[in-house]
This record gives structure tokens, C-alpha cells and sequence, in this order.
């Protein structure tokens, strides 16, 4: 899902109960922060800005987010992405992305609903905002070694401000770990439809801005680091990752982006 990250994975076995000196949050608020270097900052299947300079400078992403663990009530949380590329002549800060939502866990289903604002420095023409909500399926219970295989996802967008259109994505995503090694792939595919959404026709003065727009695949790994360094759960979950994803278009009358792209950085959650 757009503006998420994948929920941390881990190979090895649950620690054991904390003692009082460990610090280890087991409260109701919890903080994550991924940050990245991109070769690309791709949304939704489009590269907004393609800034003059080297092919594929490297950007700056920032992904924090707060939640509040509310037991079996819906978890509220806040959030924020930006994109940071310096070579852009405009503004160093192409898109400020702040997120309120809630995430429900309702096994075998977890449903996330909220709102997205979208705004570019320099660029106020192009800022707006949407609701959004999606489903993610656990699917584990369908297989004998009850772990998810497939674990499908779908999300919906609704522009209420720029463009008054709906963004629809369907995908499937499969976590796996790397036993004994501390490290976890996690393989993405999801394809997309628009609905009268003039950000993605590849026409803006036509009319053709219904249909299916992009689909992507692509492959995350996370390798974490407390096992290897020693570090104290009461310090938080550490870990580096990577990623690369594989962008195109489907139908040519429609605006997307063919890209490869890819990047890294470190994730913290605590």
C-alpha cells in the first residue's frame, strides 16, 4: 500500500518476558522511522519529477509514524513521508506527506482507513489531499503449515480536493524468512485502476483518465541487526534494508512511468 512500510519481520524465536531493568516497550505507543536513499521517487507508478543532473541522483526518504495500541479497539496513528532530492531546481523538498489513520486487526483481516495530504513546496498547484482505506487477508489458515502465502491486499483512494478521482490497487505480497540468518524477503506484486483521475492521464487536455494504470513488482529485504550487534530490545528493533521494483504501464493512454528503481536505508521501531 502506498505510504506504507511493510511490518517488521523477525526469524528468530519471541524474547522472553522482559524484566523491569530490560526497558523494553511493551506499552500502548509505539514510534517507527525508516529512512532511505532512492534511486527514484516513484508515486503510484509515475515519476512526478525527474529533477536535470545525473540519471538517478539519489533522493532522501524520510517515513516516520506514532501509533497507539488500543487492544482490540482500532489502533490510531499519525505519520509523515517526504521525498528529499537536492538536484531538484525548485525545491529541495518535492512532496510532504502527512497521514492520520487506524489500523484494526480483525483476523483473519486487518482493515486501515485514514487521510492523506499531499504537499509540494514551491509547487502549491499541485497540492491536495484524500481519503483512503484498505484490506489486507491473512491467509495462513488456508495452509498446513499455517503460515500466510499469498496474503492479498486491496486499497482504495479518493481525491477530495485536485482531481475528484478514485485510485483502486490489488495485490498479493509473500514474507520469507531466511532461517537463521536474521534475514526476511518479502516479494510484491499489485496492479492498479484509476477512475476518472486526470493526475494519470497521459493526455492532460483528452479525456481518458479511466482504466487500468500500472502494475509493479518487487522484492524487499530486511536484515536485522540486534542479534548481530547485540543490541538490547530496550534500544528498540534495528534493522537495514534494501528494495528494487520493476514499474510499467498498462494501458498506453494512461500516464505511468517504465522504471527500475530501487534503494535502501535503516528501519527503527520501538
Amino acid at each position: 500500500m502506498a505510504g506504507a512500510q511493510p511490518a517488521p519481520e523477525t526469524v528468530y524465536a519471541p524474547p522472553a518476558p522482559p524484566r523491569p531493568d530490560e526497558g523494553y516497550n511493551a506499552g500502548a505507543v509505539h514510534v517507527s522511522l525508516v529512512i532511505d536513499y532512492a534511486t527514484d521517487y516513484v508515486f503510484r507508478g509515475v515519476e512526478l519529477f525527474d529533477p536535470p543532473g545525473a540519471e538517478d541522483s539519489l533522493n532522501l526518504q524520510v517515513d516516520a509514524r506514532l501509533s497507539f495500541d488500543l487492544g482490540k479497539a482500532p489502533h490510531p496513528y499519525i505519520g509523515v513521508f517526504t521525498n528529499i532530492a537536492d538536484s531538484d531546481p525548485i525545491s529541495d523538498f518535492q512532496v510532504v506527506q502527512p497521514t492520520i489513520g487506524i489500523e484494526w486487526d480483525l483476523k483473519p483481516v486487518k482493515f486501515i482507513g485514514g487521510f492523506n495530504a499531499f504537499i509540494y513546496p514551491d509547487r502549491s498547484e499541485l497540492d491536495t489531499s484524500e481519503f483512503f482505506a484498505g484490506l489486507e487477508f491473512d491467509d495462513s489458515f488456508l495452509w498446513p503449515n499455517r503460515k500466510p502465502v499469498f496474503t492479498p491486499f486491496v486499497y482504495a483512494a479518493y481525491d477530495i480536493d485536485l482531481y475528484d478521482g478514485i485510485y483502486l490497487l490489488a495485490g498479493v505480497k509473500h514474507v520469507m524468512p531466511i532461517k537463521d540468518t536474521g534475514l526476511t524477503l518479502t516479494f510484491l506484486g499489485q496492479a492498479t485502476y484509476v477512475i476518472d483521475h486526470p493526475l494519470f492521464a497521459a493526455d492532460p487536455l483528452g479525456d481518458t483518465n479511466t482504466g487500468f494504470q500500472h502494475y509493479q513488482v518487487g522484492v524487499i529485504g530486511r536484515y536485522e541487526l540486534n542479534e548481530l550487534l547485540n543490541i538490547p530490545l530496550r534500544y528498540g528493533r534495528w534493522s537495514i534494508r534494501g528494495y528494487v521494483y520493476y514499474t510499467d504501464g498498462i494501458d498506453n493512454e494512461l500516464r505511468a512511468t517504465t522504471q527500475l528503481w530501487g534503494g535502501g536505508g535503516i528501519e527503527f521501531s520501538y
